[in-house]
């Protein structure tokens, strides 16, 4: 793996995604599209696949917004404890290959490094209590705090009411291509995305921004 060269020197603040990012987003992909599925056929006496069907249907209609993400939303609205299912499969979060190597590097150069997630509240909760990584941020932001979803028009602007910082002098790395190009839209100078979210899915197109195989290529001096 060749390595990304960063001008570290001009880069004060670096904004990480969660899921996809630093963790595994395998987790969150069999989590919905096959354990929800099997809970929600068993709870209204239906098949799999009807189950699937009729969850995805819900899912493609609020994709991308606030509610997409949102913990409160899906319990009220399928009537499920989704964080008790979550903790159900909770054995298949992950943390990344090399990601605390990589907070740490980033700690020992003295950059301000924010958590910056459209997971709900309850979700960051839940995770942190299986992924140990929470003490290495400086700050903890989820779309939620912000009040829009990171890829929707405006997420950059309303942050920096929660935030300070430059906007030539942030790294921000992320799975989703949407996000990436909503902060490319904003201006944010560094943008980094990740080539394989999912450890059990093939590679991902990441449509010309430079892809992060492991983190060790962000490592070198």
């Amino acid at each position: 793996m060749n390595a990304i060269l960063i001008d570290w020197q001009n880069i004060e603040t670096v904004f990480l995604d969660m899921d996809g990012t630093l963790l595994d987003l395998h987790f969150d992909n069999h989590f919905w599209l096959e354990h929800m599925p099997k809970r929600y056929a068993e709870k209204h006496n239906i098949s799999v696949e009807q189950a699937s069907n009729a969850l995805s249907q819900k899912t493609k209609a609020i994709e991308g917004s606030l509610d997409w993400y949102c913990l409160d939303y899906w319990e009220k609205s399928l009537n499920m404890n989704i964080v008790e299912l979550k903790h159900e499969v909770a054995d298949r979060i992950a943390i990344r290959a090399n990601v605390i190597e990589f907070l740490d590097y980033l700690r020992g150069m003295n950059k301000r490094v924010v958590l910056l997630t459209n997971a709900h509240h309850k979700t960051i909760k839940l995770k942190f209590g299986y992924a140990d990584i929470e003490h290495h941020f400086d700050h903890i932001i989820t779309a939620h705090d912000v009040g829009l979803a990171k890829e929707q028009n405006g997420f950059w602007q309303a942050l920096e009411k929660i935030e300070d910082f430059s906007k030539t002098q942030s790294l921000f790395i992320d799975d989703n291509l949407d996000v990436l190009n909503a902060a490319n839209d904003y201006g944010v100078k560094h943008l980094l995305a990740i080539h394989q979210p999912d450890s059990q899915q093939p590679t991902k197109d990441t449509q010309g921004y430079i892809p992060i195989e492991c983190y060790t290529q962000l490592m070198s001096s």
